[in-house]
């Protein structure tokens, strides 16, 4: 299984767990509301959802025709698959949700997992946050290193470009660090603190890190050596 598959059944298991979907919903929630599966197609998506239903974490349920509706309206129409989470697929994502090792701190499953984070327990949450926060400083000493050896050789563009992937990462760090901060500290995470003034700094709803003025984060925006 690939990196980008597995962190998309653990997307397709947390959504579902929330409510029973259909198809073209669910792909509405991977593309919106956790804004990180860029592109996203059914010929993704399906291959998924089958696989999750033959490991007996999913059921498919067949829409039920609304009240009163006749026959004769019925004609003709497909009826829609529902996909609902099983006690199964509960305990399997339960399995997922406790994983706090390096995978949970990659640039595009740390997005997924930290849209996740209010059906996280506190100490994985925290393991995740370091984890990410360790990740990136050592990217980012690698980025000072890189651009100290070549400063010379780079034209005013590069050197320019080469400066903005080193603010990205450390905003992105500074806002872990208060991340961190705030979740020591036992705070509610329903009430106002570091994490809300971000994102109300930002205008986001989405509680995603952001960065060039209030972009999600993007594995292309950071420079890696």
């Amino acid at each position: 299984m690939s990196r980008r598959s597995g962190i998309l059944e653990f997307a397709v298991l947390g959504l579902l767990r929330e409510s029973p979907m259909h198809g073209y919903e669910l792909r509405k929630r991977l593309n919106t509301s956790l804004g990180v599966f860029r592109a996203f197609s059914y010929g993704t998506l399906y291959p998924c959802l089958k696989a999750l239903v033959a490991n007996g974490w999913l059921i498919e349920e067949t829409d039920s025709a609304p009240e009163g509706a006749s026959a004769a309206a019925l004609t003709g129409r497909r009826a829609k698959i529902v996909y609902r989470l099983t006690a199964a697929g509960k305990e399997h994502f339960e399995e997922l949700l406790a994983h706090s090792g390096p995978d949970a701190w990659e640039d595009e499953h740390f997005g997924v997992r930290f849209a996740f984070f209010g059906q996280t327990s506190r100490d994985v949450r925290m393991r995740v946050l370091e984890g990410r926060r360790s990740r990136l400083e050592e990217r980012l000493e690698k980025m000072r290193t890189s651009l100290a050896r070549s400063r010379e050789r780079l034209d005013d563009y590069t050197l320019e470009l080469q400066r903005h992937g080193m603010e990205s990462v450390e905003r992105e760090v500074r806002w872990l660090n208060e991340l961190i901060e705030s979740e020591r500290a036992g705070r509610d995470q329903r009430a106002p603190g570091p994490a809300a003034q971000h994102k109300n700094q930002s205008g986001d709803t989405g509680g995603l890190p952001r960065h060039r003025g209030g972009s999600r984060p993007d594995p292309s925006d950071d420079t890696t050596t």
